[in-house]
């Protein structure tokens, strides 16, 4: 009769000091990260009254949806989430066709002033957007789109810094991969498209990832270019959530965590794609 040969257990690591210490210091910043959110999620569940109450306390003495009922009953939020979305969707989606044309363009092709014209798409870099917002709101306007999501969505697909994250990742690329396609018979656009596209995939994850949390984000081109409440965004949606008494505090505090949401889901599945753009596109050493 044979016997089970004996199953053979792992010892336990024992922790290093310098592990505790890592852990421990990780949990202390993770803390005071999660902090603001417990905060302005206990702040939504309390009454208007208990929110400005002096000293303020954590945890709310009556807890009460008041807050998330008011906001969805009266504050049009859901228009400003869907306003928010097709915008965000749209820019994101224009921005990663122009920077990859553009990249690649200044990557693989060689034309007369090159140089100038890089150098002026690099001015992007160092112009803030809010010295451009009198001649861009002068020039929307003049083109009829004030209060149109094209009013929106246009001013802000110029992306200097997502055309240059491209334009360094292209450079990368083996040129002996295009060259054997064109070889092959291939065109420069099916080489584009089946070729360098999806090796760009992590840049491209990150670039859309960047774009769509700044266009969600963006609170002061949408302030400008919109009078009308149903094109609100959610940035200017949530400012607007106040009565003759005064700044709702727990409103406030609901509509700032839906606005949040979509940004928490954005990095919670694709933290994986913001990592490996980062690292491919050299931000890191930026």
């Amino acid at each position: 009769m044979t016997t089970a040969a004996p199953i053979r257990v792992k010892p336990r690591k024992v922790w290093t000091p310098s592990q505790i210490l890592l852990t421990l210091l990780g949990a202390a910043v993770s803390a005071v990260f999660l902090a603001p959110l417990v905060w302005a999620l206990f702040t939504s569940l309390k009454s208007e009254t208990e929110a400005v109450e002096v000293p303020p306390h954590w945890l709310p003495k009556v807890w009460t949806a008041q807050a998330w009922k008011a906001i969805f009953e009266t504050g049009n939020i859901t228009n400003w989430f869907v306003n928010s979305l097709v915008v965000s969707v749209c820019v994101t989606a224009v921005v990663l066709l122009v920077s990859a044309l553009a990249g690649y363009g200044f990557a693989r092709t060689e034309f007369r002033g090159k140089g100038a014209l890089m150098g002026l798409v690099m001015t992007g870099l160092m112009v803030s957007p809010a010295v451009l917002g009198v001649p861009l709101f002068t020039t929307v306007q003049q083109m009829g789109m004030v209060d149109t999501y094209w009013g929106m969505i246009l001013p802000q697909c110029a992306p200097a810094a997502m055309v240059y994250i491209l334009y360094k990742f292209f450079q990368g690329i083996p040129r002996e991969l295009e060259e054997a396609a064109f070889i092959d018979g291939a065109g420069r656009w099916r080489v584009f498209f089946t070729i360098v596209l999806p090796l760009s995939r992590p840049s491209l994850a990150a670039v859309g990832i960047f774009t769509f949390i700044a266009s969600w984000n963006n609170f002061l081109w949408p302030y400008m270019v919109t009078n009308n409440p149903d094109l609100m965004t959610m940035p200017n949606g949530i400012a607007t959530v106040m009565n003759s008494y005064g700044i709702q505090w727990a409103q406030l505090m609901a509509g700032g965590l839906m606005a949040g949401l979509p940004l928490i889901i954005v990095f919670v599945f694709f933290q994986r794609q913001i990592v490996a753009g980062v690292a491919h596109t050299g931000l890191a050493g930026q």
